[in-house]
């Protein structure tokens, strides 16, 4: 398909590669959006002067407000694997990039852009910054790796209040819990990051690669089994009540109907607590007491 050049601008610093989306208002990640990450980190790996990547933000208020809910809404489990392979594949392009990938943070980074960041190498932000894995209002959760990468830069505890809440986290509360490495003025943005980019640059590439590589399987050695269990979980929770009427209300800006655990058995038989496993313990435990009546 015919990718909008504009949506993500590319412009050489000298070793930096700076890619600043530029997705007016709030730099929404569609579909041409992630395509074009995509290809922007594909053109900066083939760029032999190309030392280090800063990923910035033109809109005044986000760096990225996250996924196209328009776009997501009416996507049943199939569609919404699909979709969220492709959110996965930009998380994980930065990740397997040969070079260190700095966000310079400002306004909002929630859901895919929080995400985003998260698959990031550095964090810089301004102090108006605020992140946010806000999905679970929508009746879905995060499906770009984010169960997966903000525990392990969190720890576990956050990342549970921060996912299963929802609710924004400030640059302070980010920079305290270890999610960002450094907050500054807005003014201050991008020469910080560039910075430590001339900073990262200074290094010999190859070493720099392969700690990065390293340091990766240090962290998460099974990344991928990780976002696979995660994204199959994200797909199915499309088509279902709360999924429709969260974004449904988030479309039409108003509060969350009330909803009840009705069905609770049927529209759950898919997922993981309901499977084998626990089934089999129960239907154990049924035998081993039927077993001792008899006795």
């Amino acid at each position: 398909m015919d990718v909008p050049a504009g949506l993500v601008r590319s412009a050489r610093l000298g070793r930096t590669m700076v890619l600043t989306l530029d997705h007016p208002p709030v730099n929404v990640l569609s579909r041409p959006v992630l395509e074009l990450l995509l290809a922007r980190f594909a053109e900066a790996e083939e760029d032999e002067e190309v030392r280090v990547i800063v990923l910035a933000s033109a809109a005044e208020k986000a760096f990225a407000a996250g996924a196209n809910i328009r776009e997501m809404a009416t996507m049943g489990p199939e569609q919404a694997r699909e979709h969220g392979g492709l959110g996965q594949s930009v998380t994980r392009a930065i990740e397997r990039l040969p070079l260190p990938v700095i966000a310079a943070v400002h306004g909002v980074a929630y859901g895919g852009g929080c995400e985003i960041c998260l698959a990031c190498d550095f964090l810089i932000a301004s102090d108006d910054a605020q992140f946010g894995q806000p999905e679970i209002n929508l009746g879905i959760m995060p499906g770009w790796g984010g169960t997966r990468r903000l525990p392990r830069r969190v720890g576990a505890a956050r990342a549970r209040r921060w996912i299963l809440t929802g609710r924004p986290v400030s640059a302070t509360e980010a920079l305290e819990a270890g999610l960002v490495d450094r907050v500054v003025p807005r003014a201050e943005l991008l020469p910080t990051s560039m910075a430590l980019a001339e900073e990262l640059a200074s290094k010999p590439p190859l070493a720099l690669a392969a700690a990065k590589y390293a340091l990766l399987n240090a962290i998460d050695a099974d990344v991928d089994a990780g976002l696979e269990y995660e994204l199959d979980l994200w797909a199915r929770l499309f088509g279902s009540e709360g999924q429709r009427e969260g974004m449904n209300a988030f479309l039409n800006k108003r509060p969350t109907a009330p909803m009840t655990r009705s069905g609770w058995k049927t529209a759950s038989a898919a997922f993981p607590w309901s499977r084998e496993p626990s089934s089999s313990g129960s239907t154990g435990k049924r035998k081993r007491e039927q077993e001792s009546s008899r006795r």
